[in-house]
């Protein structure tokens, strides 16, 4: 039997005092350790982009503004991770997640806006919607859980709906993460295999594979009939996650003038290669 070969020993272990003597450790054994080094910089990012996102949630507080923040995509597409992401060291009390469940049969019956208006920030505060009123866009239509009036009449009312939210100072953000069909059904495969996320798969996703081309067309028509300019739609590639989530939080620094934005240590304007601003011309499968 071979001996493995040995990268660290006790005193070695000892001396290591900080990544910088890990670093140097490693490249003088010559090992290879670029997928190291990538979540080494990806968790670098990460935490000087939430020091930001607190400068901003501190802003926000204390001008009093009012910030919507709408993930909205394909299912498996990392919506979930990336407001993990964006909400791990912000204030709980004045910030929310929402990710409303179906709607009841005594909800049906009201304005299908209602229980979406309950839900808007108060002033000095964000709400992160996981998913939001534009599950009648897409998902909803899609799997026949809404009638095709009830369809027309939301496509209708949105834009109307949105510019009086804008014109009552409420800020919007709008995003739509994008994920290519082959790494959907890898995520899916994953969370069945692993017990830990097999909570998140649902008779709606191994459904929505199926249907697929039905998910974009409707995707598309809601991109046209609900891109405005007080409320546009921001498209995020995310076959690459740790990508995703670090460009959509510089996108949403990018549009706010918050205090002691200019000391930041990091680069605040995102990829253009992976954060996209909706345009008619685009046609996207994803």
């Amino acid at each position: 039997m071979h001996k493995s070969k040995l990268y660290f020993t006790n005193k070695d272990i000892e001396n290591i005092k900080s990544k910088k003597d890990l670093i140097s450790h490693l490249n003088k054994k010559k090992i290879n350790f670029d997928r190291a080094q990538e979540i080494i910089k990806y968790n670098d990012e990460l935490h000087d982009l939430q020091v930001e996102l607190l400068k901003l949630q501190n802003w926000i507080l204390k001008k009093r503004k009012r910030l919507v923040i709408i993930f909205e995509g394909r299912d498996a597409a990392g919506k979930g991770g990336t407001i993990r992401r964006f909400t791990r060291f912000l204030n709980p009390r004045s910030m929310r997640v929402v990710a409303l469940n179906k709607p009841t049969d005594k909800e049906r019956g009201q304005w299908y806006f209602r229980r979406h208006v309950k839900e808007l920030p108060n002033p000095g505060e964000i709400v992160f919607f996981d998913r939001s009123w534009y599950n009648r866009a897409v998902v909803e239509p899609v799997m026949g859980f809404c009638t095709q009036k009830e369809y027309l009449e939301f496509l209708r009312q949105v834009p109307e709906f949105e510019h009086m939210l804008f014109e009552n100072g409420v800020d919007i953000i709008k995003f739509w993460f994008s994920i290519s069909q082959d790494e959907q059904n890898k995520r899916f495969e994953s969370r069945k295999n692993d017990p830990l996320k097999q909570w998140k798969l649902s008779p709606v996703d191994i459904e929505s594979q199926k249907l697929w081309d039905e998910f974009t067309h409707y995707k598309q028509e809601m991109f046209i009939r609900t891109h405005t300019s007080f409320a546009p739609w921001t498209i995020v590639k995310t076959n690459k996650k740790r990508k995703a989530r670090l460009e959509s939080i510089r996108h949403v620094l990018s549009l706010f003038d918050y205090t002691d934005k200019d000391k930041s240590n990091t680069i605040l304007f995102p990829d253009p290669n992976i954060v996209q601003r909706f345009h008619r011309s685009i046609i996207s499968k994803n």
